[in-house]
C-alpha cells in the first residue's frame, strides 16, 4: 500500500499594481496593500518572509518617493508558487546608489543595502523614461527552511 501523499498545492493572488502619489503616506498606503495582498496568499508566507516584503515595499516606495522628483511610483507585487516579487517603477531614471549610513542625522543609506539584504535577488531596469526596482523574496525564509 502506498502512502503518497498529493502535491501542496499554492495558490496565488491576481498580480497587484497600485499608483501611488508621491507624498509622506505613500509609504503606509502600499504597506497596506502588501499586507492585504499577502493575506490573499495560499499556504501564507511564513511571518519573516511576510514582514521581509512589507518591509521592501516600504524602503522602496520610500525612496522613490525622497529620490525622485516624479509625481507618481507605481508599486507591483505579484506571487510565484516559490516567491513574491516586489517592484516599484517611477519616473526617473537615475538607479539606487549604495552611500554611506548616515548614523547620526535623518541622512538615510541604510535602505537599498537592507532591501538586497532581504531579497533573493534584486534588479534595476533603467530606460529613458525611468526605472523599475525589483526584489524576489522566498515564500519561506531561510530560516524556516
Amino acid at each position: 500500500m502506498s502512502s503518497a501523499t498529493a502535491p501542496h498545492r499554492v495558490s496565488a493572488a491576481p498580480p497587484l499594481v497600485v499608483t501611488l502619489e508621491n507624498n509622506p503616506e505613500a509609504a503606509a498606503v502600499a504597506r497596506d496593500e502588501a499586507g492585504d495582498f499577502l493575506k490573499g496568499l495560499g499556504p501564507p508566507l511564513d511571518r519573516d518572509a511576510s514582514d521581509a516584503v512589507v518591509l521592501i515595499v516600504s524602503e522602496l516606495v520610500t525612496n522613490a518617493v525622497r529620490h525622485t522628483l516624479t509625481r507618481t511610483c507605481t508599486l507591483s507585487l505579484a506571487a510565484g508558487p516559490d516567491t513574491v516579487t516586489v517592484a516599484v517603477a517611477d519616473a526617473s531614471p537615475r538607479p539606487p546608489c549604495e552611500r554611506n549610513p548616515d548614523v547620526r542625522g535623518e541622512g538615510g543609506g541604510f535602505g537599498w543595502p537592507m532591501v538586497r539584504r532581504l531579497a533573493a535577488s534584486t534588479s534595476v531596469e533603467t530606460s529613458p523614461q525611468g526605472k523599475t526596482v525589483s526584489a524576489v523574496v522566498a515564500r519561506r525564509s531561510k530560516r524556516s527552511a
